[in-house]
Order: C-alpha cells, then structure tokens, then sequence
C-alpha cells in the first residue's frame, strides 16, 4: 500500500491550524509544560512543519500571543460604537471584552497569565496590547465627559488614572468569571458597569470628590513607640 498523503492547504490556513492547537495547549498546559509534539498532534501535522513554519517554541509563543492580542483588541473596538450615549458606549464595549475573554478562555489565558509570567519579551508583547486598549478607553471617556458637561480643559492625565483602573478592574473580572460557573459575559460586565459608571456619571455631569485640604490623615494617631510592659 502507498503512503496515506496529507491533504495539501494554503500555507496561511495550515498556519492558523497551528495557532489554533498551540493556544490550547498553551493555555490549558501552560508555556513550561507544553511540548511541540502535543502541539503537532493536536494540529495534526508533523512536528518538523511546525518548526518549518514558526521557527521555535519561543517564536510560536509570541505568534499565539500577536494574534490573541489583537483579536481581543478589534473585538473591543468594535463593540464599542461610536455615536451612542456614554453609557452605552461604556457598556457595549465592555460586554464585548468579556465575550470574547468568555468565548476563548485559553486565549486570554495566554494573554493575561501565561505571556506575563513567562519572560520580558511576552511581557511587553501583551503590555503594548494593554496600552492601546487602555489608550482607546481613555479617548472614549474623555470625549463623552467633556461632551456632557462641555469641559474643553478636563484633564486626560485625570481621565488616564480611570480608564488604567477601568481596565485592571475587567482583566481581574474576566479571570474570575472565566472560572466560575454560571457567570455569563452579560453579567461580568453588567458587574462592572454598576461599580464603575456610579463615579464615571459623576465624572460625566463635572461632579468631583476630592480629599480634604489636610491629606485627610489629620485624624490617624501618630505611632507610639513600644512599651514593655512591667513584670509583675
């Protein structure tokens, strides 16, 4: 009998074959763990094409990581549409980060765990993903605060701090509800909108709390110094 032949693909197809088993495994395994032969197996291909084709495990590791970083990005992008109220605009983007952290749990395994924990260089690939999403967050809450209450002059360094806290809070939200059972996107982001958008809607309407002239540590005691006590 004659050698069965693998059916022949578009070099790009097969590639994303290989993305595609390798962030499973990644994400499921881990970096250290996974091996390139679970990751040939599972992709159904000869270990020596994924090495033809992604050079190292370190070169395929960074691949899953552009590709799942910029996935995650335009899936935020598009979620929130311009034109709609603040809010709206807040929430669709919001419901649309945790659907797709929701739809591919190994790929924001990859991005959020596994990418950051495993060396500089897959640190800054997902941190650049992080900037530019918090950098689009940032425009999208600064334009509609002004807007509401016609502020030329707020402060995007102001606006900056929210949206970094913003975003830490939904990586932190999608980490949980990822493993927690019967937690749907709709809810994570329901979650976070009403923790957020309470202060954000101040911040809509130029309503600002800011700490006391005196630091507000005017009434905490200064530290005593240790007395031992006597023996009796």
């Amino acid at each position: 009998m004659g050698a069965v032949k693998t059916k022949r693909m578009p070099r790009a197809v097969r590639e994303q074959q290989m993305l595609d088993a390798a962030v499973r495994t990644f994400g499921s395994r881990g970096y250290m763990v996974a091996s390139m032969d679970e990751i040939a197996e599972l992709a159904g291909v000869s270990k020596p094409l994924v090495y033809l084709y992604l050079n190292s495990k370190e070169d395929l590791f960074t691949a899953c990581i552009r590709r799942e970083a910029r996935a995650l990005t335009e899936a935020v992008r598009a979620g929130a549409r311009p034109g709609l109220p603040a809010d709206r605009q807040l929430w669709s983007g919001l419901a649309a980060f945790f659907t797709h952290t929701a739809r591919h749990p190994d790929g924001w395994a990859v991005l959020h765990l596994q990418a950051r924990t495993h060396g500089e260089v897959f640190a800054a690939e997902v941190a650049a993903m992080r900037a530019e999403i918090v950098a689009f967050v940032t425009q999208l809450i600064l334009a509609a605060a002004r807007e509401a209450h016609r502020d030329p002059d707020l402060r995007e360094a102001e606006v900056a701090g929210l949206a970094e806290a913003l975003v830490g809070a939904a990586e932190s939200l999608a980490d949980w509800a990822n493993v927690t059972p019967g937690v749907t996107a709709r809810q994570a982001a329901t979650t976070l909108m009403n923790f957020a958008w309470a202060g954000l809607g101040d911040l809509m309407a130029g309503r600002h709390w800011t700490p006391p002239a005196d630091g507000g540590d005017a009434d905490v005691p200064e530290p005593q110094s240790e007395v031992t006590a006597p023996v009796r």
